[in-house]
């Protein structure tokens, strides 16, 4: 049997610490985890946001209360808060995420906003050994609205979706620059939004970056 005693750690990610370039604009991104606890509950935040030319595009607290069920899986519940676009939004949230078959990596979450409003995310990563150093990351990002928000530009149903691709070496596991290729691509109402305020709804971007965690 697992032996579950009482002590807490706790791990710190900045899984994406990094400077996109597309034509003309760049910026930073970043996304960082965190947790502190036990064996089988513990207290997760998680940070992730965008700035293109000095301005910041997007971004979004998540404060969450896990508990594994089993080995390789988790379930959690808590709240999210965005700042940006448009005025700031507080969810209600509830997830599951874990190691899947092959090592992949998975997240799926339901949020719930004001007016019955509803956003599910579905992640997924994998962690790919060129060598024991160089390790190729590809990554998918899928959003979905159960209704239009219109004052922060969204569209019901996909409203977009973001693919990457990261070689990083480590020079030690906690310390691994990077380089990579991102996809972004927004659809149906949330495009036409972009659109109409002469905003681009999606391309190709260079990455570099930091990864690192403590």
């Amino acid at each position: 049997h697992a032996v579950h005693d009482r002590a807490v750690n706790y791990f710190v990610l900045f899984d994406q610490l990094e400077w996109q370039l597309y034509d003309d604009t760049n910026g930073a991104n970043w996304d960082t985890k965190a947790w502190i606890g036990g064996d089988l509950n513990r207290i997760w935040i998680h940070s992730e946001g965008a700035s293109e030319k000095d301005r910041l595009e997007e971004a979004e607290v998540h404060v969450t209360y896990g508990r594994s069920f089993s080995r390789w899986w988790a379930v959690g519940a808590g709240v999210r808060h965005g700042v940006r676009p448009g005025p700031g939004q507080t969810w209600g949230t509830v997830g599951i995420q874990g190691l899947a078959p092959q090592f992949f990596d998975i997240q799926a979450t339901l949020y719930v906003g004001e007016s019955a409003t509803t956003l599910a995310r579905f992640e997924a990563e994998y962690g790919l050994l060129l060598t024991n150093r160089l390790v190729l990351q590809p990554l998918m990002e899928l959003n979905i609205y159960g209704k239009e928000i219109a004052d922060r530009g969204i569209g019901a149903g996909l409203s977009s979706a973001e693919g990457g691709l990261r070689l990083r070496y480590e020079f030690r596991r906690e310390l691994a620059p990077y380089v990579g290729l991102v996809w972004h691509r927004q659809f149906g109402g949330t495009a036409e939004f972009s659109r109409a305020a002469g905003n681009d709804v999606g391309g190709w971007r260079i990455a570099t970056g930091l990864r690192t965690w403590f």
